[in-house]
């Protein structure tokens, strides 16, 4: 029998982590995260529930990754820290790999593969990477063969005619596997829902020429640090038409820096500047790459936008947004439009210029050519909300695909398939773990809901001075708050007094019990409160004996 299991990835954007398991081994195709939204105090990161992995560790054989992106390698380090298992990626993938395990410590085994050149891993999988167009260098999906039959596992592509690195998605390979013979196709549905064709990089290249050529100001443009092959272009226009470069943001540093040790960027070290020295230069002979196209608070453009940082904005500067707000970020990228507006700079971003930015996925025609090139038996779809994977099902049915065939999986599904047919066979441990980036604790639901209702009510700490012995009242409580509102802060000697009354009526004898102190202070500067204001504040009491 085959296994096919996801931890991650269909339901939602991000945590993509696929399990395959067949005759007592697993391995696993890539390993996610995704980012928090923003009603997540205190949250940075999000990774799937490994606990099946983890309970099943000697069976895990491998781990695949198909590319450089958060959403796929992210919470590698996550895993291998309790699951210690040889990776296997293309150059530039472990590449990004390794510096994510680095950062947190993890020591790992990774192995580099080339496309079109199988490899085993364990006995029961003979694995083949195939090249795919996507936004960052090095990105591929997978044909994996069992004893049960061929998968194909697509990974994030699109299907680009002219790609800037002139490295086309592999659909020959894939045809020919296809007329071999395969057993699932698990196609990436991000874009299931656009029936036009996914725009070629080239339209971006066209388009930032258009834009440079009548910029009289700076330039900022404003990109994932990831998508190399934006940036490869972008380099060169800027040394074609003289202007120098810098880099702004952590990981576009990291990124540039990387590609062009590892030849990926074949530019001079005489086309870049520090961002420090960009103020002297003249304002025609700069193009700023940067962080921020999303809004983060944080990173470079929000700096730019906010007057921070060594680079002030001037009228006349062009700052260019190369992407396409994320679901959920459509809010503080407008906020940072308008700031970036107020400084006088001119913006462009996708709704006034489309062609600022194309895709990195395939659309609906575009997964239909790889339906009807592979012709499989069956069909998962992955990478995408529900509503992605629904269309995209849909998309396999017009393609001919009998409802039998079409398995419409989420997250813990565990998806068998055995003599050719395929069908649900149960459920795994699934689901999300919040996590702070470097701390070594887990953010549980309750956790989360302490935090999201502080951020709501504020906090008071209310400390009483009890004498040893007669247990009298000897000062307090004393309150002080965090996160109240102006005219809360000024009731709180009010609340005082009122929560003294109120605390004087436990008896000396029950003033013993440090934990019945805490209670009923608790107690009586909520009482206190509410008689004043609706807002039910969190109370943290602390008692202290002399």
């Amino acid at each position: 029998m085959l296994h096919v299991i996801p931890l991650g990835g269909l339901g939602e954007i991000g945590l993509n982590s696929m399990v395959i398991a067949c005759r007592g081994e697993m391995l696993l195709i890539d390993a996610g995260l995704m980012f928090p939204s923003a009603g997540m105090p205190g949250v940075d990161i999000i990774i799937p529930d490994f606990s099946h992995l983890k309970q099943n560790a000697a069976q895990l054989k491998g781990v695949l990754l198909t590319h450089g992106h958060e959403d796929h390698l992210g919470a590698l380090p996550y895993l291998l820290n309790e699951v210690p298992v040889p990776v296997y990626g293309t150059r530039f993938t472990l590449a990004m790999a390794r510096h994510r395990l680095e950062e947190l410590g993890i020591e790992a085994d990774l192995r580099e593969i080339e496309p079109r050149e199988p490899f085993p891993v364990g006995t029961a999988f003979r694995v083949e990477a195939s090249r795919v167009t996507h936004t960052v260098p090095d990105a591929v999906g997978y044909i994996l063969r069992t004893p049960e039959g061929t998968l194909i596992h697509t990974g994030d592509f699109k299907l680009d005619p002219d790609p800037i690195d002139g490295l086309r998605t592999d659909l020959e390979r894939w045809g020919e596997a296809g007329e071999e013979g395969v057993l699932c196709l698990l196609s990436d549905s991000t874009n299931s829902e656009v029936t036009e064709e996914t725009g070629s990089e080239r339209v971006v290249e066209q388009t930032f020429e258009r834009l440079f050529q009548g910029a009289t100001g700076r330039i900022i443009v404003a990109l994932f640090s990831s998508n190399l092959h934006r940036v490869r272009h972008l380099l060169a226009l800027a040394e074609r038409l003289g202007r120098k470069v810098a880099l702004q943001g952590r990981s576009m540093l990291r990124n540039v820096e990387m590609a062009r040790e590892m030849g990926y960027l074949d530019v001079p070290d005489s086309l870049f500047v520090h961002l420090d020295s960009v103020p002297a230069l003249p304002a025609q002979r700069v193009l700023v790459l940067t962080t921020g196209a999303q809004g983060e608070p944080r990173a470079g453009l929000s700096q730019l936008a906010s007057g921070d940082g060594p680079v002030r904005l001037n009228p006349g500067d062009l700052v260019v947004l190369s992407s396409r707000a994320i679901p959920g970020n459509e809010r503080s990228v407008g906020a940072l439009i308008d700031a970036l507006q107020w400084r006088g700079a001119k913006v462009a971003y996708a709704q006034v210029e489309p062609g600022i930015h194309v895709s990195g996925h395939a659309s609906q025609p575009q997964q239909r050519r790889v339906l009807d090139l592979v012709r499989p038996a069956h069909f998962i779809p992955v990478h995408g909300e529900g509503r992605h994977l629904h269309k995209h099902l849909l998309t396999a049915r017009e393609a001919g695909l009998e409802p039998a065939q079409c398995l419409l999986a989420q997250d813990g599904d565990v998806v068998t398939f055995e003599e050719g047919r395929g069908r649900f066979t149960g459920s795994v441990p699934s689901g999300r773990i919040l996590k702070d980036r470097f701390g070594p604790g887990l953010v549980t639901p309750d956790t989360l809901q302490e935090r999201v209702r502080l951020s709501e009510t504020g906090m008071v700490a209310a400390v009483v001075v009890l004498q040893r012995g007669s247990q009298q009242l000897v000062a307090g409580p004393q309150l002080s708050g965090q996160g109240l509102s102006v005219d809360e802060q000024v009731l709180l000697p009010r609340v005082a007094q009122d929560a003294r009354v109120l605390f004087e009526e436990l008896s000396p004898i029950l003033r013993g019990d440090d934990a019945l102190v805490r209670e009923e202070l608790t107690r009586a500067v909520r009482r206190a409160f509410k008689a004043h204001t609706s807002k039910r504040a969190l109370v943290v009491p602390l008692v202290v004996r002399v």
